[in-house]
């Protein structure tokens, strides 16, 4: 009689072959799903990449304003600001809120393409 911890006898071909179909069938729909789901599609025009754009732009500091002409999350200009109907929201892109720079920013983004925010959206692969 062999011990507790004696190596199992080989199986024969037929198991090996059953075994390698139950393998297959437990771990192939597991790969699939597991790739599926490690690369979530984001829109490119989602505020999760509004978000991540703002991140690059101004560390997400939705009222910057650092007097260099650029301000908000977006860093936008005045002149861009007031052109793409911003002031509705606020007279200036740090005053208005995220969602109200986000709604500029995409009718910006409609007209002038990735091109507007032209460091990030590169290092952002938005282009």
């Amino acid at each position: 009689m062999p011990g507790r911890h004696a190596m199992p006898s080989a199986p024969t071909r037929p198991m090996l072959r059953a075994g390698i179909v139950a393998a297959a069938a437990v771990t192939g729909p597991l790969a699939i799903t597991g790739t599926a789901m490690a690369a979530p599609s984001v829109s490119p025009n989602s505020n999760a990449t509004w978000d991540r754009l703002a991140m690059c732009e101004s560390t997400q500091n939705w009222d910057a304003d650092t007097g260099n002409g650029f301000k908000g999350g977006l860093q936008f200009t005045d002149s861009t600001w007031r052109e793409f109907g911003g002031r509705q929201y606020a007279s200036s892109p740090d005053e208005a809120s995220r969602e109200e720079q986000i709604r500029v920013a995409k009718k910006v983004q409609d007209e002038q393409g990735w091109n507007a925010w032209p460091t990030c959206s590169e290092k952002l692969g938005l282009q």
